[in-house]
């Protein structure tokens, strides 16, 4: 008899569900169809093909070692229909479809969900992957579509815009300083619990001659994370670096030596130029411009 060639797209999904759930229930479940239609595919799949994919058992479905070698082929048709899918809606007017943002990580945790929200309530069928990092993803590989940097991005082909600049500075808790005093020089701030960094990359040489010269032996918190460092300055543990418009939300933190050290980066938002021309991106794009632009106000 001849193999179908033709074979429906639905068993594969069927099959790649039923392989990473183990189970017809967790399978239909997370593709969002009714259990027997999943055992249906399953089915069709093993008679087309012949083989048996899955051993069952009291425990779920197991692949067999034709069901393992069916699972490249199945996940490159996977892929190819997402970026298929992804490709063709490039050229879609409405605001709706995937858009994949990168920011820092306390930008993307403490000031990017409040401009999510709003672009929610405006444009439901949106959605957003968001790639909270501090390392700098490549929007030319579309790692990411759209990128917000404290650098100015040098890459061509890049829309770039300016938002402003973020200022930052040493904070405390006010419990902490009521119990350890208040540093009046940048020589005093070595006698306290400092928080900051842990590796020493380029970056942080380079802005740390901006917050008086601290080395890596004067921290008694070291950490790369900086939700860590900014949670800790929260918590009481000792003085640290973070974003003077944070620090105005919360009472509890006190700004200090705010005269004698204002470091600032400056904030990009920034996307790949080819994708100026959908909707969705350019709708992505001006509400972070327009909603960290009122953040830094």
């Amino acid at each position: 008899m001849h193999m179908q060639e033709n074979l429906s797209w639905d068993l594969f999904k069927s099959y790649l569900a039923v392989v990473k759930e183990k189970t017809l229930s967790g399978a239909a479940k997370s593709l969002g169809i009714a259990q027997p239609t999943v055992g249906r595919h399953i089915d069709t799949l093993e008679q087309e093909l012949k083989v048996s994919l899955f051993t069952r058992s009291q425990t779920g479905f197991i692949p067999t070692e034709a069901g393992l070698r069916l699972l490249p082929y199945a996940e490159s048709i996977a892929s190819n229909a997402t970026a298929l899918v992804r490709e063709v809606s490039e050229y879609s007017d409405a605001i709706e479809g995937t858009v994949r943002v990168t920011a820092s990580e306390v930008i993307s945790v403490e000031v990017l969900p409040a401009i999510f929200s709003r672009l929610q309530s405006t444009h439901p069928g949106l959605k957003i992957e968001m790639v909270a990092s501090n390392q700098a993803k490549n929007l030319l590989d579309r790692e990411a579509d759209i990128a917000v940097r404290m650098f100015k991005p040098t890459q061509q082909s890049l829309v770039i815009r300016k938002v402003g600049e973020i200022e930052f500075g040493w904070h405390a808790h006010k419990d902490y300083l009521k119990r350890q005093g208040v540093p009046k020089t940048e020589g005093e701030l070595k006698d306290h619990s400092l928080i900051g960094f842990d590796q020493e990359t380029d970056f942080v040489r380079s802005f740390k001659a901006k917050i008086g010269n601290i080395e890596r032996s004067d921290l008694s918190l070291r950490t790369d994370n900086d939700l860590v460092q900014l949670a800790a300055i929260r918590s009481g543990f000792g003085i640290g670096v973070c974003q003077i418009k944070l620090a105005q939300r919360d009472s509890n933190l006190v700004r200090v030596l705010p005269k004698q050290i204002q470091p600032k980066l400056t904030t990009w938002v920034t996307m790949h130029e080819n994708l100026k021309s959908t909707a969705r991106y350019r709708a992505v794009f001006a509400e972070l411009v327009k909603g960290l632009s009122e953040y830094l106000e």
